[in-house]
């Protein structure tokens, strides 16, 4: 199945693209982190 068609975002602490999942569907415009790693790392880093 080609999902070229999702939408995607850049993640803004390693710059990854990342492709929509079903999990962030109610929340997608506030997704900032392509994982969990990222999103730890950005709170250390502050």
């Amino acid at each position: 199945m080609n999902k070229s068609y999702l939408p995607q975002k850049l993640c803004s602490v390693c710059g990854l693209a990342f492709t929509w999942r079903k999990k962030w569907e109610k929340n997608w415009l506030n997704v900032k982190y392509c994982s969990e790693k990222c999103r730890r790392r950005k709170a250390q880093s502050a």
